[in-house]
């Protein structure tokens, strides 16, 4: 097949792409891939390489590719009215029935949506709301947020510092001071081996309770947690763990920030992390699932409790002064519409359900007796598999290895694509939540096979 190497020379010219090794990329050691199509589960680059996508671009593209329902909603939509701002009471169709849309399917006790265009921004969006909560209230003190090792939030300044990677603070000079971070619920990597999940479960709480009674209760205004670990290596929380951590955050007046920028709108095989595990937060951050990625949208549902709040702020001080141009744009949010009545119709919440228990059950039948798989585990459409040097131990592999890399460019040569987790020697899966059980079959043995051809540890 002819490759358009104008194109090849362009990208590396030109193209900052992100999280990536700038300068093994701009010689040409790390390759580039230019993806020209998708259908369902797969996706296809100009090389005419079909590749089955595991990890559903970033954990996003929920309904699958090719989705004409969503495409054709787009292209109606920027045909009649392409932009209008929603700046002082201005709205549309779309962006109006999207936030009903939404409000019908989240915990009961949420009241409004604030529309962005990234997880990231949502969550910058979610720290100044309830900053602008405590100061109306007037408790001016009240500002830190914490968060969790291991924890992603978004690549900003604020969501940086949420973010409890070290990828993603060294050489940024974060995180910012008001950030705080608490003990992950790793319950594969607790200290002691013995604690049952629920003894790891309370004894996080403990730090966390401590945590708080260090820095002062007057000083901390908000947590915030994915239901289940996403980047941080797709790790669901132990048994007791939300219920734990929702005494301790009641005792001390403490807002909850639920991030459900991955398991948001299906992909735990629940609507929303926060019910699957019975979350009651103040605030959910929603992007990925909200469009299956077709269009960049995000939003921070707001509940009654903190919504009040916002409107007596507004009768003492005037406008809230917060607004992005393209909050709400009409045609991200008809993707949004068009998305979440295809989850419906294609009954993808049980689908999930369903092929995800099948893909870990799988994975953990065929990687049962490999001598460096330490745990395999998830929830719905999400599942990981931790590599190990010692599975009694729990060793952790010399980094040098590059094992997860190793692992998943194997997979790659078998046509699947899985994910390197950025911390730890861990691969990540997410396929898109219309993954059929024979798709599920073609991950478990790509996974199975690279393992078998990487010899990590005799």
């Amino acid at each position: 097949m002819l490759r358009n190497d104008t194109l090849d020379e362009w990208d590396r010219e030109n193209f900052f792409h992100p999280s990536t090794h700038l300068a093994e990329f701009a010689r040409g050691e790390l390759p580039n891939r230019i993806i020209t199509g998708g259908s369902g589960v797969f996706i296809e680059d100009r090389d005419g390489n079909r590749l089955l996508d595991g990890f559903a671009g970033l954990y996003c593209v929920n309904a699958g590719y090719g989705r004409t329902e969503i495409s054709d909603a787009i292209a109606a939509q920027a045909k009649e009215l392409a932009y209008y701002h929603s700046y002082v009471g201005h709205g549309t169709q779309a962006s109006i029935t999207l936030a009903k849309m939404i409000l019908d399917r989240a915990p009961e006790n949420m009241s409004k949506v604030y529309f962005g265009l990234s997880g990231s921004d949502a969550n910058e969006t979610n720290i100044k709301l309830i900053w602008y909560y405590n100061n109306i209230l007037g408790r001016p003190e009240k500002k830190k947020i914490i968060s969790r090792w291991r924890g992603y939030h978004g690549s900003g300044l604020m969501t940086g510092s949420l973010t409890g990677l070290d990828l993603f603070h060294k050489k940024f000079d974060l995180p910012l001071a008001q950030v705080i971070h608490t003990e992950a619920p790793y319950y594969y990597r607790r200290a002691d081996v013995a604690m049952s999940e629920e003894e790891f479960s309370a004894h996080c709480a403990s730090g966390l309770e401590k945590m708080i009674q260090d820095e002062g209760p007057g000083t901390i205004a908000a947590f915030i947690g994915e239901p289940v670990l996403g980047t941080g290596g797709i790790v669901p929380p132990p048994a007791g763990y939300w219920a734990a951590i929702q005494a301790v955050l009641e005792k001390y007046d403490i807002l909850l920030i639920a991030d459900e920028v991955v398991t948001g709108f299906g992909r735990l095989g629940s609507m929303f992390g926060s019910t699957h595990y019975g979350i009651k937060p103040d605030i959910i951050t929603i992007a990925k699932g909200l469009t299956s990625a077709y269009a960049p949208l995000s939003g921070s549902i707001v509940s009654n409790k903190v919504w009040e709040v916002l409107e007596d702020g507004t009768d003492a001080f005037g406008p809230i002064g917060h607004g992005w141009t393209y909050s709400a744009h009409p045609i991200c949010a008809a993707a949004g519409v068009a998305n979440l009545k295809l989850i419906d119709d294609l009954a993808l919440l049980e689908n999930a359900a369903t092929i995800g228990a099948y893909l870990k059950a799988e994975l953990t039948k065929a990687l049962a007796n490999h001598s460096n798989v330490g745990d395999v585990r998830g929830e719905g459409m999400l599942c990981a598999i931790e590599l190990t040097g010692d599975r009694y131990t729990r060793a952790p592999l010399d980094p040098e290895i590059k094992a997860g890399p190793k692992v998943v460019g194997g997979m790659l040569k078998r046509g699947v694509i899985g994910r390197a987790m950025p911390q730890g020697d861990i691969i990540g899966l997410a396929p898109p939540m219309c993954l059929m059980r024979e798709e599920a079959d073609l991950i478990v043995s790509a996974t199975s096979e690279a393992l078998n051809e990487v010899v990590l540890v005799k």
